[in-house]
């Protein structure tokens, strides 16, 4: 079915000449009769764009604390090849939503592609926040069925730093739960051992609000640099501190900006400061790639 609106007034062809004598401030009228219109296209447009979205039951496979108020969510979604296929990039999200709650979640997937399929699995690092929909989606059980959409979202468009001989240097920046797309990110395969120099900046409160500590090995022997930055660490802690971009700032050492391309999530003071900075040394903005 197709659906035509239109928002031209009924109303008579009024010229810059129009004489409008006889009419009751005739411009108001023909504003509040377009604003009924437009008010009424609006609420029709929302109503269809709703009906559109396709919503497929899942059920949880795992939930099990990742770091403070961070927690990993498994889902299972080798019933739903559609789900599968659409998730084609590091970087996309999709959305989520509860039994009896309507209003949805957005949540970036940590897992790689690859994962979801040769197990059939999308896995998530959801920050707990009280009061929000996310801490009821913490709160939940294995077993337990929530309602997903396809993936969506551009992702990271790794193919503007390719190849890896031209791009040499890749920078990668991730505060928070900003970490989830950047996981997907290395673990799909950023040919990080092909580049002479990859670094992961992640910044977090402290150690105890780090997730995927448990990766950092693994990430590394692929060729990432990981840089951990705390802005409120203990007394024992010898490594960057203060805020992800202060850190790049004491250690850019950008030798050939014209190969250098960078990826940011995270917090958006940081990826302004940390884009200033790249496009001061030289680094096209093209090359500086964001998944929104």
């Amino acid at each position: 079915m197709t659906v035509t609106l239109s928002l031209s007034p009924s109303l008579p062809h009024l010229s810059s000449h129009a004489n409008f004598k006889g009419f009751p401030s005739p411009p108001m009228a023909f504003l509040r009769h377009l604003n009924r219109n437009r008010r009424r296209f609006f609420s029709i447009a929302a109503s269809v764009r709703e009906d559109t979205t396709v919503w497929t039951p899942a059920s949880l496979t795992g939930v099990y604390p990742a770091a403070d108020s961070l927690f990993h969510i498994t889902i299972n979604v080798s019933d739903s090849p559609d789900i599968v296929s659409s998730h084609t990039r590091a970087g996309q999200y999709l959305q989520l939503r509860l039994p009896d709650i309507a209003k949805p979640s957005f949540l970036a997937i940590a897992s790689p592609p690859k994962l979801a399929e040769a197990k059939g699995e999308f896995e998530f690092l959801v920050k707990s926040i009280p009061g929000s929909i996310a801490e009821l989606l913490c709160g939940l059980r294995k077993g337990d069925v929530v309602e997903l959409t396809q993936a969506m979202g551009r992702g990271f468009d790794i193919d503007q730093i390719t190849p890896a001989e031209e791009y040499p240097t890749v920078l990668i920046f991730a505060t928070g739960s900003g970490i989830s797309p950047i996981r997907s990110l290395v673990e799909s395969g950023l040919g990080a051992n092909k580049r002479a120099d990859v670094r992961l900046f992640y910044g977090a409160r402290n150690l105890e609000r780090m997730a995927y500590q448990e990766k950092f090995k693994e990430w590394e022997s692929s060729g990432v640099k990981i840089v951990p930055v705390l802005s409120q660490p203990d007394d024992n802690w010898s490594g960057e501190r203060g805020y992800v971009q202060a850190a790049f700032a004491r250690a850019k050492n950008i030798s050939t900006p014209h190969g250098t391309g960078a990826v940011l999530c995270g917090h958006k003071q940081m990826a302004e400061e940390v884009t200033s900075l790249l496009v001061a040394d030289g680094v096209s903005t093209e090359k500086i790639l964001k998944n929104f």
